[in-house]
């Protein structure tokens, strides 16, 4: 799946010469998500355009390990974005309803721009850039940038070089391809410190973390004969643990990396208990011979073939038998 030359066009269009734009990524931003809107925004602000980026979920904060990231001013919390923008462009956003609590702006807005890599999404834009075998949402603002005629300076590299290597996990995924990392030569090429960016995406946790995610493995459990034989791990961090260690729901997505790494199973998956709405939201990996995204798109989510979630409002033991099922009754894929 690529994007139609047609469909570049009219989004490049869309861009060109506009005085003001509102940008919006998902609920609870990853570092693509972020790293995409920050790119395209630090890019659109350099050349004059008056830009609001912003999601719809509480709190409105940037995740720590995200904090160094450039243009955090141009952040705005959700009740700041105008009610029927002119152009809404959504980064890294596979359906309306990941919006939160702008996802009312969709059907207010004169224009909807969509660029996104997830092969759920629903192509809810008037224009939609969307491309299902693209790494990272990153990699398609750098060529949307590039078709802007608009410089790669330090300031668009880091954000940009930040969602390409959240996404393909620091390089390690199937999705990893020449062109990935040719593009990251191209953002090494400015200068940007991407040790200085591994470092804080990967590698700095508070201890409270360290100390969660030892309660978290601990309690682990293995199933060896779930996903059709291929064996799933899996665990639960409960509103508690995140309050005793004093740590939010943001600062657990490495857990699953941690878990993923049993070599008895090819399916990982954490559930992970909101304190805001005391909802599981749970997220999904897979080695490279179960389609995650398909099984979590059954279950109300969605997301890639290798890395997926979704929302449960059940508890976590029938959240974790509607799993069982739709892993049992998910296709394998060729390796």
């Amino acid at each position: 799946m690529s994007v139609a030359e047609p469909d570049w066009a009219a989004a490049t269009a869309l861009l060109a010469d506009r005085d003001e734009v509102v940008l919006a990524c998902h609920v609870a931003p990853d570092g693509d998500a972020l790293g995409s809107m920050l790119a395209l925004g630090v890019a659109l602000a350099a050349r004059g355009t008056h830009v609001r980026a912003s999601w719809g979920s509480e709190p409105f904060e940037v995740p720590q390990a995200y904090g160094f990231l450039p243009a955090l001013d141009l952040l705005v919390p959700a009740q700041d974005v105008p009610t029927a923008p002119d152009l809404l462009v959504t980064l890294d956003t596979g359906s309306e309803d990941r919006l939160g609590a702008l996802a009312d702006r969709v059907c207010r807005a004169r224009e909807v721009l969509v660029i996104d890599h997830h092969g759920s999404n629903t192509l809810y834009g008037s224009v939609n850039v969307v491309d299902a075998d693209a790494a990272a949402t990153a990699v398609l603002v750098a060529e949307l940038i590039d078709r802007l005629g608009l410089p790669l300076t330090q300031e668009v590299a880091a954000p940009l070089y930040t969602g390409l290597v959240t996404d393909t996990g620091s390089f390690r995924h199937a999705s990893t391809s020449p062109q990935v990392h040719q593009l990251a030569a191209r953002l090494l090429a400015t200068g940007i410190r991407h040790e200085l960016i591994n470092r804080a995406i990967w590698d700095t946790q508070p201890f409270g973390y360290v100390q969660l995610l030892g309660d978290v493995c601990s309690r682990a459990c293995l199933e060896p004969q779930a996903a059709g034989g291929l064996g799933l791990v899996w665990s639960v961090v409960e509103a508690l643990d995140l309050d005793r260690r004093g740590l939010g729901l943001s600062d657990v997505e490495g857990v699953i990396d941690v878990l993923r790494t049993t070599v008895e199973a090819e399916v990982a998956l954490v559930l992970k208990c909101d304190p805001a709405d005391q909802l599981y939201k749970v997220s999904c990996r897979s080695k490279g011979a179960v389609d995650v995204g398909a099984v979590c798109t059954a279950l109300g989510g969605g997301g890639h073939r290798f890395a997926a979630g979704f929302t449960s409002a059940d508890d976590a033991r029938t959240t974790l038998t509607a799993v069982r099922e739709a892993l049992a009754a998910a296709p394998h894929l060729p390796r």
